[in-house]
């Protein structure tokens, strides 16, 4: 049987009667309509008819999300209370807030929401049964809440009929915070509490807070309580099971390498590890959109269709066909997705115990190899590092290479000290014989200016090369300031390029940089000395 309900959904089945009578009651909002659980059509829907979206000529949905086109790392706060008062490492990342303050904008927040047309959505994080977590997401926007549906995982209906959320998260754009009143620095927030299990997120429709907010809550949860390494990376699998996982920042060539035509995508951007497999955080993906074409990022591009949704894309004059050359406003223009709008996934987003990992980097000094093995030390020094360097032009005042360091690469998501998680990798790295290698993907024969950017498909095969135990019986040099291992040969790559001394005319500007380059290092490490081991000391580069 099926009842007449209204002119956007002229139907109800019984499922959908239920889910109509189910209100927000328990989590203390009141007299609000809200819409549980709506398809990608409905939510695509109801952003347009709101005038809050425009479908664009590839079948996605375009939103601009206001203000915030990015995160805003200031104004991330955890609480602290008896739970993370001695085991979060505070500091300029993961600032303070208070548990009176929390409460008092949680109150307002829910006062905020009621009385509001809302849409409320049970998802789940992490592939692997043993380690999910219930999530249930409340949200002022129709198209927030498809970001929430195309980025978490997505329960089968039978689950859904006893589903019980582990966190909440109250996401409210619009409601703006009083920072004098509310303690927060400016009008805009997102706030973690472990004690409540709660994430509050407002006056920012920026949508990546929603699953970074998550990623950060994993990121104490899996490491502390449960021995699970989580990580800000990719990873894949080959058809014999063998998986592996690529860490690197932004602009260093991880989503590129990592889609792999030879191999299944287990996910892009957040893992877990445990005692026997590799598992997604997620059920989607929120890749860049700059720049972006058929032929450079084919799998991406043919991913944008009707239940995707695109952030700040500008239009072609006239039409609806997007720009993606168009920054007007901003460079950080994304699209979020299901996994399965990509061919080659691996179908359960779960592999086996990791053979090899990938640190890339995109050294602009053209100083670190183009591959090189490393001990565990010195993976877990490289790890804490997550060094990459900014190139001339990427922002206005830079006209030389610039170090960039973002511990664990992905210091803005991680609430305990880096040598936590560094410790860990280690543990599993020599638990189960993982190679750990080290790829620049930046400059070779000179720094950014002089030198040449490293071939994407000598990068390739060097990386296939690794993965095919083509390697293992090599001869290795040791560099002379970071003590990588060098292999003197690889298949279907020049052997002059693999020591990154030989390809530069002048060697004594090559040691001068090369020092330049270690010092940064060791000053950057020095934050983290006290908490680190002896291994991971000794993997210090030594100026020479």
């Amino acid at each position: 049987m099926l009842l007449k309900h209204n002119k956007t959904q002229k139907y109800m089945s019984f499922k959908d009667i239920r889910a109509s009578k189910k209100n927000l009651s328990d989590i203390g909002i009141s007299n609000s309509n809200v819409h549980w659980n709506l398809s990608s059509d409905e939510l695509e829907e109801h952003s347009i008819s709101s005038g809050h979206a425009i479908r664009s000529s590839q079948g996605a949905i375009t939103i601009n999300t206001g203000k915030f086109t990015g995160r805003s790392p200031q104004d991330r706060f955890i609480v602290k209370d008896s739970i993370t008062k001695n085991t979060v490492w505070w500091g300029d990342i993961n600032l303070p807030f208070s548990e009176n303050k929390f409460d008092q904008l949680h109150k307002k927040m829910i006062d905020y929401l009621s009385d509001k047309e809302l849409f409320a959505r049970e998802v789940y994080a992490c592939a692997s049964e043993k380690h999910r977590m219930n999530i249930r997401v409340v949200n002022e926007y129709s198209w927030s809440n498809l970001f929430a549906h195309n980025m978490f995982l997505r329960p089968t209906e039978d689950e859904l009929d006893n589903f019980k959320h582990d966190w909440l998260i109250l996401n409210a754009p619009g409601f703006l915070a009083d920072p004098k009143e509310d303690g927060t620095r400016q009008e805009n927030f997102a706030i973690l509490s472990f004690a409540k299990k709660m994430i509050l997120i407002g006056g920012t429709g920026y949508t990546g807070e929603i699953k970074k907010g998550i990623f950060s809550a994993l990121n104490y949860i899996l490491p502390y309580e449960k021995g699970v390494l989580s990580m800000h990376c990719s990873a894949n699998t080959g058809k014999d099971g063998d998986t592996a996982i690529f860490f690197g920042l932004s602009g260093t060539g991880k989503t590129t390498l990592s889609a792999d035509p030879e191999r299944y995508l287990i996910g892009d951007d957040e893992h877990g590890w445990d005692e026997d497999s590799v598992f997604n955080f997620e059920g989607g993906c929120y890749a860049k959109c700059i720049d972006l074409s058929a032929e450079n990022e084919p799998d991406i591009y043919a991913a944008i269709r009707k239940g995707a949704l695109l952030e700040n894309v500008v239009f072609h004059n006239g039409t609806n066909k997007v720009d993606y050359t168009n920054t007007s406003i901003t460079q950080n223009t994304r699209v979020s997705y299901p996994i399965q709008f990509i061919d080659n996934i691996q179908k359960k987003s779960y592999g086996k115990n990791p053979k090899n990992i990938f640190f890339l980097t995109a050294d602009a000094f053209g100083v670190l190899p183009p591959i090189s093995k490393l001990t565990a030390g010195q993976a877990m020094y490289h790890f804490i590092s997550g060094y990459t360097a900014k190139v001339a032009g990427t922002e206005d005042g830079i006209e030389e290479p610039q170090t960039t360091f973002s511990a664990c690469f992905g210091a803005p998501f991680m609430p305990l000290h880096p040598t936590k998680y560094a410790e860990m990798l280690g543990k599993k790295m020599k638990e189960f014989g993982v190679n750990v290698w080290l790829i620049n993907t930046g400059w070779s024969g000179g720094e950014y200016g002089e030198g040449s950017r490293i071939s994407l498909n000598h990068t390739r095969a060097m990386i296939s090369a690794a993965l095919n135990n083509k390697l293992n019986d090599v001869e290795y040099l040791t560099h002379e300031v970071f003590g990588l291992h060098m292999p003197k040969s690889c298949p279907e790559v020049p052997s002059e390029i693999l020591n990154p001394k030989n390809t530069w005319k002048d060697k004594n500007a090559y040691n001068k940089k090369a020092n330049i380059l270690a010092t940064a290092f060791n000053n950057n490490f020095e934050q983290f000395s006290d908490h680190a081991s002896d291994e991971i000391l000794e993997a210090s580069p030594k100026i020479k």
